[in-house]
């Protein structure tokens, strides 16, 4: 996405508005492909496969429009936010599904707004949340509790270390959502997603060896559907929607932009529908609109909740003194 091309505000909008639905849509798929990747394939392994292969696409493509793609990136802050996001945020979720049930594993990761506005107030730009925002955060994650009770076997149990190490993951992923914001510009953002990647990529790479996973690796029982999720990963799932997600954070604030893990368990669950012929109860309904209507809240709080509020609260005041 280049700056020029997104001149006018109208275009600009359009752009930001195709970019939520890629984000909202495309990872919200993601969890289907990565339990079919690991089926034949060791996380780790998958994770690195997905990132350095989505990674060199990336560079082959911004290396034929110029010579030196990385002369505008700083090379030292994209490692350590490919490290936190495509790396421990990513592969440590990768990782934790082999001893987490679905439904923790998405309560968990629908945590990450709440961790961005925490850490963002504490660390980054110390300002506390606006009220709105933390209402619809509220509203959303009561939804995907909701699913989660909809979904979870009660015949799983969690595994503690599997649990922290999904805790690490939304760290990990929402420290780097901040320092992205801070770091990237817009418009060298596809250098940087780039070189995040691949270090992310390696980052998942040394987690292989060092947990012994190339050991155990039987060639001969990959699956071609593991295969073609992982590609579907590379493509869909980094080169298009990472990046969408990227972007997003140089256009707009974190907390909007980290509602797509409060979305994701919605679109599992129709997609489980359509798929897997699996049937929606009324429970599942009620969860989705609590989701949507908590998203709302967040996304639309600076074009007219905020307005109306302070309308109210005027209209109020007048009508006191009367």
């Amino acid at each position: 996405m280049s700056t020029s091309s997104l001149s006018s505000p109208a275009r600009l909008s359009v752009a930001v508005m195709a970019a939520f639905a890629g984000v909202y849509v495309i990872w919200g798929t993601t969890y289907l492909a990565i339990a079919i990747s690991i089926q034949t394939l060791p996380p780790f392994i998958t994770g690195a496969l997905r990132f350095l292969l989505a990674g060199a696409a990336m560079y082959a493509w911004l290396r034929w429009k110029h010579p030196r793609p990385f002369a505008a990136t700083g090379l030292g802050m994209a490692a350590v936010c490919g490290v936190l996001l495509s790396g421990i945020g990513n592969g440590f979720v990768i990782w934790a599904q082999q001893g987490v049930p679905s439904g923790s594993a998405a309560l968990v990761v629908g945590a990450v707004p709440i961790f961005v506005l925490v850490l963002d107030w504490i660390f980054f730009s110390r300002r506390a949340p606006a009220p709105h925002a933390l209402l619809g955060i509220s509203v959303a994650l009561a939804g995907v509790a909701m699913i989660v009770m909809h979904t979870q076997s009660s015949s799983t149990q969690t595994q503690p270390l599997y649990l922290l190490a999904l805790f690490v993951a939304v760290i990990g992923w929402s420290c780097g959502t901040l320092l992205h914001q801070r770091c990237a510009a817009a418009g060298s953002v596809i250098s940087f997603v780039c070189a995040q990647m691949l270090f992310g990529g390696l980052f998942q790479l040394s987690m292989a060896f060092a947990t012994g996973e190339w050991a155990r690796l039987d060639a001969t029982a990959i699956s071609r559907n593991s295969v073609l999720a992982v590609l579907y990963l590379v493509v869909f799932g980094s080169i298009i929607a990472q990046t969408c997600y990227l972007w997003l954070l140089t256009r707009v604030s974190a907390q909007k932009v980290t509602t797509y893990a409060l979305v994701n368990p919605v679109v599992a669950l129709l997609l489980g529908t359509l798929v897997l012929n699996e049937r929606i109860t009324p429970l599942a309904v009620a969860a989705a609109i609590l989701v949507l209507a908590g998203v709302a809240l967040v996304l639309l709080q600076d074009f007219g909740i905020s307005k109306l509020l302070r309308g109210w609260r005027a209209r109020a005041a007048l009508r006191s003194t009367c």
